[in-house]
């Protein structure tokens, strides 16, 4: 299953806190390898060209000589051992002998190259701002002071064997100072770049959770995202924008807005010219779900585009629902305590009355009273069943059989020929719906068209097929006088009614019902006269 948020350049899964910089030290090590070897070739080639004139005989020429080869051949193993068994050995032991082998080695190179004139000694500096890279604590001043005592007595040996100056040892004391100094220098400099390095790896694992946050709460939300650069390519986009859009994007693959949406491709145009035009509400035209459209303005680091937002505003209808549902409920409960415990009363009286002699008038006014209760009674049930609107099962119900059924109930409830219903279904068709809720859609329309039909031979048509985008949809259709056009904007609005003895509750409640089993109730105009409500099934599984 891939990855349902494609973001181009996808964000990193949720990191860990940073772990102490461990490798850092090994790092520092192999770069001094690297150093000492380029030294030790440099060194070979100094003895191969120069060496005899560095020396004052032809034994002392031998011995530096061997003495740089020595040190290449050190700093061979040195770096085999590194890179093949890293984490076998220790590194302090590692860096002790590579420290111990420059300051021996290199202190016999300037013995043997003329002493201090030589300046050999300076490069014993590079090797201490290693080794203080790479070890902490005192250590780094051990190898410091070792450095300088090597330096110090092969001066004094120059001074006894070779008749050196000795106002010389001035200047070994201040190559002394220096290595202190430098070494001082770079563990201090160390410390504050891996103080650096892990406030930066830090904060880049702060950013990366945080893009990664981002990017799950973007994935997870019902609404689609869509970022688009300036041509109307799609950079980026979520499972939502595919669900509402009803296109699968390719993954990897180039898509602009007029593949995935002309529709929203114009608007985008527009807004382009117009920033006020970026808050529109429309259908889309393959899933026709409503949505609110937004641009947002991006531009940074030379891209230009825009964060298309796709608002569900189905979503946003369904949590106002609830919040309507809520409030229902505590009505209806207190409807049913506070109106039709009084009704049932007033029932029973007007029947105890009728029970006695009265005249022509008195049995007027109570049938008056009467048929008003039951009116009212009516409009309690009715308001009871839209509080019932979330307690649903939904299931599979095969239309070919059980539409025959109903009308069978329906000709037998209101004792009406069935000739006067007409069936057109198709074939093995089914759509997900509770039971009771679609019987009480369809008693609803089924009872409104029987009372506007002329009542003769297919006055009445149950029309089931398959609409252009493959959904189910159920027509009932009537041949009576139609829905005037002035009624048409309140029809499924509660309580709006044209007829006297009807409550207005029928089409509402018949609309809260198809919302609830995700299908959609709409009226149709008959070009032959009539009324036609169509309901389209599995617009939300």
């Amino acid at each position: 299953m891939r990855d349902n948020l494609s973001y181009m350049g996808a964000f990193p899964a949720l990191l860990p806190a940073p772990q102490p910089l461990s490798d850092s030290p090994w790092r520092f090590l192999t770069y001094f390898n690297y150093y000492r070897l380029i030294l030790g070739v440099l060194l070979l080639a100094i003895a191969l060209f120069f060496g005899e004139a560095m020396s004052s005989s032809a034994r002392e020429y031998s011995l530096f000589a061997t003495t740089t080869l020595l040190y290449f051949l050190l700093v061979i193993a040195s770096i085999v051992l590194v890179q093949s068994q890293q984490r076998r050995l220790n590194l302090s032991l590692q860096l002790a002998f590579q420290m111990s082998a420059d300051i021996v080695l290199v202190s016999l190179l300037a013995y043997f190259g003329g002493s201090t004139q030589s300046n050999l000694g300076m490069l014993l500096l590079v090797s201490l701002a290693f080794g203080a890279m790479v070890s902490r604590g005192r250590i780094t001043w051990f190898y410091a002071a070792l450095a300088s005592i090597a330096m110090l007595l092969e001066h004094a040996l120059a001074v006894l064997t070779r008749d050196a100056p000795f106002a010389s040892f001035f200047q070994v004391g201040m190559l002394s100072a220096s290595y202190f100094a430098i070494s001082a220098l770079s563990q201090t400099l160390t410390r504050y770049a891996k103080a650096n390095e892990k406030l930066a790896m830090m904060r880049g694992v702060d950013l990366s959770n945080m893009a990664e946050a981002n990017r799950l709460m973007i994935q997870d939300m019902p609404d689609g995202v869509l970022v688009v650069d300036e041509r109307g390519g799609v950079r980026q986009f979520n499972p939502g924008a595919e669900r509402l859009l009803g296109y699968t994007f390719p993954v990897g693959g180039q898509v602009n807005l007029a593949q995935c949406s002309p529709l929203i491709e114009a608007l985008f145009a527009g807004w382009r010219q117009n920033k006020a035009l970026g808050n529109e509400v429309l259908r889309l035209p393959i899933t026709h779900l409503m949505v609110r459209v937004r641009f947002l303005p991006v531009e940074r680091d030379g891209f230009w585009g825009a964060i298309v937002v796709l608002e569900d505003m189905q979503r946003a209808q369904e949590q106002a629902q609830q919040v309507k549902l809520a409030a229902l409920g505590r009505l209806t409960a207190n409807i049913a305590h506070e109106v039709r415990n009084p009704l049932s009363s007033i029932s029973y009286a007007t029947e105890l009355l009728r029970e006695g002699s009265q005249d022509a008038a008195q049995e007027r006014l109570l049938n008056i009273i009467l048929d008003n209760t039951s009116r009212l009674n009516r409009i309690v049930q009715d308001v009871m069943q839209v509080n019932r609107r979330d307690r649903l099962n939904a299931e599979e119900i095969n239309l070919c059989v059980r539409l025959p059924l109903f009308i069978d109930e329906l000709c037998q409830a209101e004792k009406m020929p069935r000739e006067v219903f007409a069936l057109n279904i198709l074939a093995n068709c089914q759509a997900r719906f509770d039971r009771g809720h679609f019987e009480q859609v369809l008693w609803n329309l089924c009872r409104n068209a029987l009372r506007y039909s002329q009542r003769q031979a297919a006055s009445v048509q149950l029309n089931v097929f398959q609409s252009d985008d493959g959904k189910l949809c159920l027509e009932v259709e009537d041949d009576g006088v139609g829905v005037r056009a002035d009624a048409l904007q309140k029809l499924f609005e509660p309580f709006s009614t044209t007829d006297a003895s009807g409550t207005g509750l029928g089409l509402y409640i018949a609309r809260e019902l198809c919302e609830a089993n995700g299908a959609r109730i709409e009226y149709r105009h008959v070009d032959m006269g009539g009324a036609c409500f169509r309901i389209t099934f599995g617009l939300r599984q």
